[in-house]
């Protein structure tokens, strides 16, 4: 039994697929195949069911990847605490965030951490909420920028800031003359909202409750359409469209022409964005100094926070 065999039963696992999960692990489909082959028959176990369109595990396979999912762990962190003695800082750290908060938090934060730990590179993965949890859980990730609320998956959390939401409106539009604006005032709108898997979609639904049913003839609703990024969503609203619910640091430091931003009246709906990691993960340096690189971002109109 090897660390490789481990490797390649916990990518299996994950993907439900030999194909894609050779290709994760940048090995033919043979060779993974084969090295699984092996240790089923090491093992004298069946870890996996294979379908014709899909890869199951057996009640005892799904043990056998948990347990190998530890050992995986267990055998980086001996590397971590190799690296440590030498660095607490030495090496890359693989970061995950989500699509709605990389584009306007990534720019500022890449450039800190170069400048305050440059021996540390960030190894970026943006992502849904859902695929990084996952990641993390698998080890794929050291850490995640997330919004909460999550699936409560055990892992540690610190708080880094809460951030406004905001209406974005066309410019010709009656509400951007609103110096705030209500929930309630949405509902006769036209609402633009991200595709199904975007926490972000989740926060607005929050917000904004009717949208929630996507029924043409709801009472109170027009229609909605979604989108597959924020931006997308404002050229959308710019170009008269519809409104859509914009969180606080994707709004530009330049006007534009065709759009405005509104803020709600109180109570203003928030969002919490986090910084999540295993609680085995062993750089515990490494993780202060990602916060300390968010923590000397601009962050313009959020509220930072501190444990």
């Amino acid at each position: 039994m090897t660390l490789t065999e481990l490797r390649y039963i916990v990518a299996v696992a994950r993907e439900r697929h030999f194909g894609r999960a050779a290709e994760a692990c940048f090995v033919s489909q043979p060779t993974l195949s084969v090295a699984i082959k092996k240790l089923e028959e090491e093992l004298d176990v069946k870890i996996f069911e294979r379908g014709s369109s899909e890869v199951t595990m057996t009640p005892l396979g799904e043990a056998i990847v948990r347990q190998a999912q530890q050992v995986i762990e267990q055998a980086q962190a001996i590397k971590e605490i190799a690296k440590r003695g030498k660095d607490p800082l030495a090496g890359p750290l693989r970061l995950g965030i989500i699509y709605t908060i990389g584009p306007y938090l990534l720019p500022e934060l890449v450039k800190n951490a170069i400048e305050q730990t440059p021996q540390m590179p960030l190894m970026l993965q943006e992502n849904f909420t859902v695929k990084l949890l996952d990641m993390l859980r698998t080890g794929e990730l050291d850490c995640a920028i997330l919004a909460e609320p999550f699936p409560d998956t055990g892992l540690a959390l610190a708080p880094l800031y809460d951030e406004p939401f905001y209406v974005a409106v066309p410019a010709s539009h009656p509400l951007a003359m609103q110096p705030a604006i209500s929930s309630a005032a949405l509902k006769q709108e036209t609402m633009l909202l991200l595709g199904t898997g975007h926490c972000f979609r989740d926060h607005v639904l929050e917000v904004c409750p009717e949208f929630a049913r996507f029924a043409s003839d709801a009472e109170g609703i027009r229609r909605s359409f979604e989108g597959s990024s924020l931006e997308t969503i404002k050229h959308m609203v710019a170009s008269g469209m519809g409104i859509t619910v914009v969180p606080g640091l994707s709004i530009p430091r330049e006007t534009h022409p065709h759009l405005r931003y509104v803020p709600f009246e109180a109570p203003v709906p928030t969002r919490r964005v986090v910084l999540a990691w295993r609680k085995s993960f062993t750089r515990y340096e490494a993780i202060a100094a990602l916060r300390n690189a968010v923590y000397a971002c601009t962050l313009p109109g959020v509220t930072r926070l501190s444990d």
